[in-house]
């Protein structure tokens, strides 16, 4: 991804190309658009932060439905087979977008063939936790009693194909260990399981770990971005702790059905990344957990089709296989 110095330059032209469509009386929208969310949890509430301002905008409301089952799975197939007109759109993060045909079998959209993308929205700070009274206290620390335990730590997350599942399995190739993956409802269901000590090992994000983590109620022992969280800079990354390691992206972004109108996908371009970067919003998206990250069209294919790539080559390094 580029700066949002250069991010800015073609989101202004996108605008100033919205414009023109309306100015030519094709208005859009004249009716409320469907907002189809691959995620739940703290991406759920970012999104109708941002849904806010863009209904606002638009002059008319975007209509949030959370659908986090199957990892987002059914919302983005919901999505791929929609009339592409704009009434339809996909929030969607990397679980359902890039890791999901990988980790799952029988996918049943194209991830570039069946959507045009909009915008990339955010980046999410990830986590890794343990329970307040575990022995564990570093990234260190857990590889060691990973091989003490033989393959019989369980560690838990959000749900199979998500990217804390796949980081999980990255880690284990890295570090030369295997543990027993628990998969949960959601991310609040995790966070309970390690505080009663019920799994000795969670991946989350940091929106739903930090109030528990400075409460006393878990630890946050590393996080799994390539770098450190501004609100949380003590807390080192994975791959200070594990040489090798590498996390997989982590993005949050916007798309709508294959085939949508140029014209269509700069005016929610424009919106979106417009109310994403409004200074009233900026302290909630970062208690959240989240990093706004606007950005064109072309960077969000171009990050679609990198992420594929790059994760066909981690899957089949660390000999993942679709469950």
């Amino acid at each position: 991804m580029r700066s949002l110095i250069h991010r800015f330059i073609p989101v202004a032209c996108a605008f100033g190309a919205a414009v023109s469509f309306q100015a030519a009386g094709q208005a859009y929208p004249v009716k409320p658009i469907r907002a189809l969310l691959a995620l739940g949890g703290g991406g759920e509430t970012l999104a109708r932060l941002v849904g806010q301002k863009v209904s606002e905008s638009l002059g008319q409301p975007l209509l949030i439905e959370a659908q986090p089952a199957a990892t987002g799975s059914i919302a983005a197939n919901t999505v791929a087979r929609a009339a592409p007109d704009g009434y339809t759109i996909l929030y969607a993060a990397t679980n359902s977008q890039i890791y999901r045909p990988f980790l799952a079998k029988n996918v049943p959209y194209d991830p570039i063939k069946d959507f045009t993308p909009i915008t990339t929205l955010s980046e999410a700070v990830l986590v890794v936790v343990v329970g307040p009274s575990s022995p564990i206290r570093s990234m260190k620390d857990l590889v060691e009693q990973a091989r003490k335990d033989k393959g019989q730590m369980f560690y838990g997350t959000s749900g199979v194909g998500t990217t804390h599942h796949l980081s999980a399995e990255l880690l284990q190739g890295v570090a030369g260990i295997k543990m027993v993956h628990v998969p949960y409802k959601d991310a609040p269901q995790v966070a309970t399981e390690v505080m009663t000590g019920r799994v000795p090992v969670g991946w989350s994000i940091f929106g739903t770990m930090y109030q528990p983590h400075m409460a006393g109620k878990v630890r946050i022992i590393a996080i799994n971005n390539t770098k450190r969280f501004g609100r949380a800079q003590d807390i080192p990354t994975i791959g200070e702790q594990v040489p090798g390691y590498e996390p997989p992206p982590g993005w949050n972004g916007w798309f709508g059905p294959a085939g949508l109108p140029r014209p269509i996908v700069l005016r929610l371009n424009a919106e979106i990344n417009k109310a994403v970067m409004a200074p009233d919003l900026q302290d909630k998206i970062n208690a959240l957990g989240f990093i706004p990250t606007p950005s064109t069209p072309e960077q969000l294919a171009e990050a679609v089709k990198l992420g594929l790539q790059r994760t066909a080559k981690l899957v089949k390094a660390a000999g993942i296989k679709p469950e």
